[in-house]
């Protein structure tokens, strides 16, 4: 605070400067780390409106399905999770698009179904869909 003798008497001022230095050095400190701390994944949402034509189905497409108990079905086929991983190896090391939906049942829990997409993505699968309920 300064102090500073005028014809009324004393009167106290608050020196501002220091803390406009302070409040300064603080915003480019938080300026610098917000673009560092984001952390993101790339997420590709569908269409809200997509256009009504019939849906064909396609059979050359692979649901695998996390069920409670460490259970996994490769459509409709049961595989233990042990050979999980060279069952996936198999079925995409031959095929050219590297496409997967991966289903998980309501009773399994959140780190099973990540297992799974682990397992899935270190096979060779590039694209992991999660197909709505």
């Amino acid at each position: 605070m300064a102090m500073t003798v005028s014809q009324r008497g004393l009167t106290n001022e608050i020196n501002v400067v220091p803390m406009i230095d302070i409040l300064l050095v603080l915003l480019v400190i938080f300026m610098m780390a917000v673009p560092m701390a984001r952390k993101a994944i790339d997420v590709q949402l569908p269409d809200p409106n997509p256009p009504q034509t019939p849906a064909t189905p396609n059979n050359d497409q692979i649901v695998l399905q996390v069920l409670p108990g460490d259970k996994y079905k490769i459509n409709s086929e049961d595989v233990a999770d042990a050979d999980l991983f060279t069952r996936l190896k198999q079925i995409y090391d031959g095929r050219p698009d590297k496409i997967i939906f991966i289903k998980g049942d309501t009773a399994v829990v959140y780190q099973s179904v990540i297992h799974a997409m682990d397992l899935a993505r270190g096979a060779g699968v590039k694209v992991i869909g999660v197909p709505p309920k």
